[in-house]
């Protein structure tokens, strides 16, 4: 299994999709003998569904008459799923193709229902709809029940969380503008495929100005995290300053050289000019910033309620500072879903991104919020979020519109885990440096 894009003659995208191959025998089942001469090769194409039609017809264009390739439609056959928060795809049921998911282990397991024995059968299926995609969505949801919780649009959130841009979202843009070689669907040294010659030509030769990003949008009275409060200190300080405020190197502690060794541990540490978190990372900070969790969740000692040592049970100051943290939370869920809403309603595929620093549109919108977030995915300027050139930096106390709204927000963007180190002068990934490379940046050593 890998992961790939489809691009047009002007190499434009037409959708991301998910290559998964396997060898059927005469009967078309599946088998493991790849040296049998009868036995047949399949690829399966696991493509969004907004975009499928699309694909399936431009595939089709591109078949010769005479070609023993034979193209179908599957959908109704074949049903796809992902369970998140395992590292485990060996050992697949019969049935069943299973495999991390190729762009990045972040995103989880990746499964096909293919075979027959993965058809959910018996009396309670009477009135479920007769297509085998949904007897296999059945079947599957039966499997799973003892191991994970059925969560059904949880993969979108992830995905969006993830800085995951896919199907209709990226059409017509270009491979490298929605990180598509950073998610392991380009090749840069195979031969020629259609849309080759400006990805190889941007890869090459180009900067690449523009990518989607994650961005989570919030009110601006909202206390800005402290991630993005490191972040903001490093672009507005340089590297070395900011790195020397932030973990308090600026002064010698006493004569002990405390502040000395403090210094050692972190040498050739450089945080990353934006935060960089995991799906998880971001939607607890967000579930944080919202109120979305439970008075009973917050830890002892911070206004949750105990019965106190002397055996007379929750005291009255106790209840009170319980019932003010709860008047709290509630304030903050009210702002929080009050907020979804509006992002909700302006942040819509294609609205701008206008910064009101200078009237600019740094950013188009390819996503709207993920489900009970207001973390969207834009296709930014780079040089406006303090990635691309050293003119332009990410302020911390930003404001911004969105679309055709007059209502001033902030805006937080973070780097996805399977970002590279991006290079300032090209926006594309960091060349590594090599163990020689390290030896010669390495300070001179008193004999």
């Amino acid at each position: 299994m890998r992961s790939t894009c489809f691009l047009d003659h002007r190499g434009r995208i037409l959708t991301d999709a998910i290559l998964w191959k396997r060898s059927l025998d005469d009967d078309k089942k599946a088998t493991d003998d790849t040296s049998s001469s009868s036995s047949t090769t399949e690829y399966l194409i696991d493509v969004p569904s907004d975009t499928a039609d699309m694909l399936f017809d431009h595939l089709k264009q591109h078949k010769l008459r005479r070609s023993k390739i034979q193209l179908a439609d599957r959908t109704d056959d074949i049903s796809v799923h992902a369970v998140y928060g395992t590292l485990n795809a060996e050992g697949a049921p019969p049935g069943y193709l299973a495999a991390m998911d190729p762009r990045h282990p972040s995103l989880g397991m990746r499964i096909l229902s293919v075979g027959s024995e993965a058809i959910s059968t018996g009396q309670d299926d009477n009135d479920a709809p007769s297509n085998d995609r949904s007897k296999r969505t059945r079947h599957f949801s039966k499997l799973m029940n003892n191991f994970f919780p059925h969560a059904p649009g949880t993969y979108s959130v992830i995905r969006k969380l993830s800085g995951i841009a896919e199907g209709s979202e990226i059409t017509s843009r270009t491979a490298l503008e929605c990180n598509q070689e950073f998610l392991n669907a380009i090749s840069f040294s195979k031969g020629c495929y259609l849309g080759q010659e400006l990805t190889a030509r941007s890869q090459f030769t180009g900067v690449v100005r523009k990518r989607i990003l994650p961005i989570m949008i919030v009110d601006t009275e909202m206390e800005v995290p402290r991630p993005w409060i490191m972040a903001g200190m490093i672009q507005e300080l340089g590297e070395k300053d900011g790195v020397e405020k932030i973990f308090g190197l600026t002064k010698e502690e006493g004569g002990d050289g405390s502040a000395i060794e403090r210094k050692a541990t972190i040498v050739g540490y450089i945080p990353p000019p934006l935060p960089k978190m995991s799906a998880a990372g971001a939607g607890s900070l967000i579930s944080m910033m919202m109120g979305s969790f439970n008075a009973s969740e917050i830890p002892e000692g911070e206004g949750n309620p105990q019965e106190d040592n002397s055996g007379d049970g929750i005291t009255q100051e106790d209840s009170n500072i319980a019932r003010e943290r709860e008047e709290e939370i509630q304030k903050l869920r009210e702002a929080g879903d009050k907020l979804q809403n509006e992002v909700s309603e302006l942040a819509v595929p294609g609205a701008s991104i206008v910064d009101k620093k200078d009237g600019k549109t740094i950013g188009k919108i390819v996503s709207s919020p993920a489900p009970g977030t207001t973390v969207i995915l834009a296709q930014m300027r780079l040089d406006r979020v303090g990635l691309l050139g050293k003119d332009e930096k990410w302020s911390r106390t930003n404001k911004i519109l969105i679309g055709e709204g007059s209502k001033e927000y902030r805006y937080l963007p973070y780097l996805p885990l399977w970002w590279p180190d991006i290079d300032s002068e090209t926006g594309k990934e960091k060349e590594k440096k090599t163990d020689e490379d390290e030896l010669d940046i390495l300070p001179p050593q008193d004999a």
